[in-house]
């Protein structure tokens, strides 16, 4: 079955709230830091669907017909290239949001957004959320923040892969991974991982390699386990301290 195509399964958001207890809880930051009387507003919009592993949610180009709020799992911003090739640009998980466009008055996207851990999330048709950010004050502003801190993670990823090893960025990827999934055990394959780093496979073994070996990461089945975060901290690049601390600089004046 084409998975771009596929209808994802979907459940009505209304149904739901951040104290549910059958398995169906929201749990995307920017819904659960809304005003309550935003939040009620806005929830009854909402369809809870299921996303498939490789779920293309836009292509480069696509007109947006609707947004995301990530609930669970992991979706990747690729940039694409002419040859066909990609490289990973950002991460988005229960913090974020797919459809950043969107909020700058934009309808078409720039990027490739997939599924690379398969997820729930919290759609919303296009039209809908336009009218919610000129009624919603403290939407807008946390997509705004949102879109902020995207474009600063984008910026800094691209210096990333620009100046530092694959042992290095694979180390910071991975430490993202576990961020936005809360989980030391990450669902994701060498060659998945080749590909987010703009690397061969090859090397991105080779580094896997290196890092198990130390003892930092551990490997099977598809499933890469952190089995010492302070020590993959240390090898990773400073871009993932880097933009750690912007992120909590930015929290800070936001309070």
């Amino acid at each position: 079955m084409d998975l771009k195509s596929a209808r994802p399964a979907v459940k009505r958001a209304a149904a739901f709230s951040h104290s549910d207890t059958d398995g169906n809880q929201i749990h995307n930051e920017i819904l659960l830091s809304l005003p309550a009387v935003e939040r009620d507003l806005v929830l009854p919009k909402l369809e809870l669907v299921r996303l498939k592993l490789h779920h293309m949610l836009h292509e480069v180009g696509d007109t947006i017909k609707s947004a995301y709020f990530c609930n669970t799992g992991m979706i990747s911003i690729l940039t694409v290239f002419p040859d066909g090739k990609s490289i990973e640009a950002g991460l988005v998980g229960k913090e974020g949001f797919v459809g950043l466009p969107l909020v700058a008055g934009f309808k078409s996207a720039s990027s490739r957004a997939m599924v690379q851990v398969e997820c729930t999330a919290l759609r919303i048709e296009a039209e809908t959320l336009v009218g919610f950010l000129r009624q919603c004050p403290g939407l807008e502003r946390r997509l705004q923040q949102v879109s902020q801190i995207t474009g600063m993670e984008s910026t800094q990823l691209s210096a990333c892969n620009r100046l530092h090893g694959v042992e290095q960025r694979l180390a910071r990827w991975l430490l993202m991974c576990s961020d936005r999934l809360s989980s030391p055990s990450l669902p994701l394959t060498q060659e998945l991982l080749a590909q987010m780093l703009g690397a061969r496979r090859a090397s991105v073994t080779i580094a896997a390699g290196i890092l198990q070996k130390a003892g930092f990461i551990a490997h099977s089945r598809g499933i890469i386990t952190i089995a010492d975060r302070q020590r993959l901290e240390e090898v990773s690049c400073e871009c993932y301290e880097m933009m750690l601390r912007q992120k909590e600089r930015w929290g800070r004046d936001a309070s």
